[in-house]
């Protein structure tokens, strides 16, 4: 085969491969359902299973940086503390060593059939289950022919000298191996990828076992930029999570160098003593180290928590995501006090929606970034609430309650709901602020003024409306009624000035759409507002 034959057949199948591995975490996602999230926010109450969850998440994602990047993302958002995060990443280190042993199973001659079968249940029935078993089949059989295509693509590399010097230059410099692990790890975003193709040239002999190892270990060190890029303007304590995941590599390889003598010995012993095949024998070196890798860090995870706090200081969340006052134990002993509790997590809850509007203004005043990051994360910690409080006020309503107590749980159930559209009122906006920015709209000096005039009003208007269901106080909640009315006549006098701007000329129709928008979005979290404060009233 000429050259550009062989480099298309690289290039494709490591595309082909990539998707593969893309196609079958997607389908391996659907079959276990969306509880991925809530498994590592579940199970993970300690380092040990941090370490079992972050192994599981990762052989159904089919990707360590996959769930690394889902780890900072909960650790930014507050649903996970540091320590339990770096369990996590640590099982993650151990789970991303699935696929290769997937592909040391050498079934590549079985790819195209496996590939049939898949698409058969892909296009042939209309039952979402049997959909998501056919993509999950159907990736595994791609990542098979990918990699088969890559092989053939790279069969002649073992005849060209210059890269049989590089091998050369690999077993007698191991660093430079990990340097070409790691850079290419980074070029292709994906450890799976980069150990598959070493598994490959492992096997067509291009590669001999001495130089194949480092560029293994540089491999695992890759991996780890996707989640410092999954890091940058998160919270401090997600850099702290992505710190970890370099710091914990870095450790493991330098360990491993040291001791690349004995290590090597250890996996010709049970290559030679188990008859495993070349794809095989790297699988198994891969799961060696990053099992050993844990095992030796497993004890020192509080140490490593204590380096990145030093390295990284600061604040160490942004949004409290986690229930702070719900205690089932209250509930089995008083009922009355649980309710307070619960009365106590609302006002929490309504808190996190004011702070949430309060972003979503300065999103559309700044345009700055931050504030449009932090709109999803109020929202995320709202809707975590919703379910939170309202599964423990259903635990509480099947005790018996006073009339007072009854009046007050019937409150707080309502008044959950309307917070939590409060919250999807927020990101609407935000959303609105991203189509502005996206499509260039500018709104005139008078409208900008106008909306922040209706922002003041709303802001307030939810504050009081918070304040009454704390203290109780009727007066406020109906100071409440009154500004609801307000936000009422201005939504309409806003309205009518939009008309006249764009009469003028003064205003544009996309302008106009998303002003208007943004103005009856203002107008329905005053109603939430009010329902909240009829709730205090007592009216129905």
């Amino acid at each position: 085969m000429d050259l550009q034959t062989l480099l298309f057949m690289f290039f494709g199948g490591l595309g082909i491969f990539l998707f593969g591995i893309k196609y079958l975490g997607d389908g391996l996602q659907k079959v276990a359902g969306d509880g991925l999230r809530d498994l590592l926010d579940r199970f993970t109450t300690n380092p040990l299973m941090g370490i079992l969850s972050g192994i599981v998440v990762t052989i159904l994602l089919q990707t360590s940086t996959g769930t690394t990047v889902l780890t900072v993302g909960l650790v930014n958002a507050g649903f996970m503390s540091l320590k339990q995060a770096i369990g996590v990443i640590l099982g993650a280190n151990i789970g991303t060593t699935a696929t290769a042993f997937i592909i040391g199973i050498k079934i590549s001659k079985y790819a195209l059939p496996i590939i049939a079968v898949g698409t058969f249940l892909i296009f042939f029935f209309k039952n979402h289950k049997i959909n998501n078993y056919g993509q999950v089949i159907f990736g595994f059989g791609a990542l098979f022919y990918g990699l088969d295509l890559m092989g053939t693509g790279l069969k002649p590399l073992r005849e060209v000298q210059a890269f049989a010097d590089l091998t050369v230059s690999m077993s007698d410099n191991p660093i430079l191996g990990v340097v070409i692990g790691t850079i290419f790890t980074i070029a292709v975003q994906s450890s799976s990828a980069a150990i598959g193709l070493l598994q490959t040239l492992y096997a067509q002999g291009a590669l001999s076992l001495d130089a194949a190892l480092p560029v293994l270990f540089g491999d695992n060190i890759g991996t780890t930029v996707t989640a410092i890029i999954a890091a940058i303007g998160a919270s401090v304590a997600a850099k702290r999570a992505a710190a970890t995941h370099v710091i914990f590599n870095l450790i493991g390889t330098a360990l491993v160098l040291i001791l690349l003598k004995p290590f090597t010995y250890l996996i010709e012993l049970i290559r030679d003593a188990w008859s495993l095949n070349p794809e095989m024998t790297i699988a198994f070196a891969h799961g060696i180290f990053n099992v050993s890798n844990t095992i030796i860090q497993f004890p020192f995870i509080a140490v490593l928590a204590w380096i990145v706090i030093k390295l990284i200081p600061g604040q160490d969340s942004v949004v409290e995501y986690k229930a702070v006052h719900l205690d089932e134990e209250f509930i089995r002993q008083s009922p009355s006090i649980a309710l307070g509790q619960g009365q106590k997590e609302v006002i929490r809850m309504a808190d996190l929606a004011e702070k949430g509007l309060e972003e979503a203004r300065n999103y559309l005043k700044t345009h700055k970034k931050k504030h449009g990051e932090m709109i999803p994360q109020f929202e995320d910690a709202i809707n975590n609430l919703d379910r939170k409080i309202t599964e423990y006020l259903i635990q509480i309503s099947s005790h018996s309650l006073s009339d007072n107590d009854s009046k007050l749980h019937s409150a707080l159930m309502s008044t959950v709901r309307d917070i939590e559209r409060i919250g999807d009122h927020m990101e609407n906006i935000m959303e609105l602020v991203d189509h502005k920015i996206a499509n260039k709209v500018e709104f005139s000096e008078s409208a900008n003024k106008d909306l922040d005039d209706m922002f003041d009003l709303t802001v307030s208007t939810i504050k009081q409306a918070i304040h009454a269901l704390d203290t109780g106080n009727i007066d406020e909640a109906k100071s409440v009624l009154e500004k609801e009315d307000r936000i009422d006549k201005m939504e309409r006098d806003l309205r009518k000035k939009h008309i006249a701007r764009l009469n003028e000329g003064r205003c544009t129709g996309t302008a106009g759409i998303v002003y208007v928008d943004i103005i009856s979005n203002l107008e329905r979290i005053g109603d939430h507002a009010v329902n909240i404060a009829e709730e205090v009233i007592g009216e129905v």
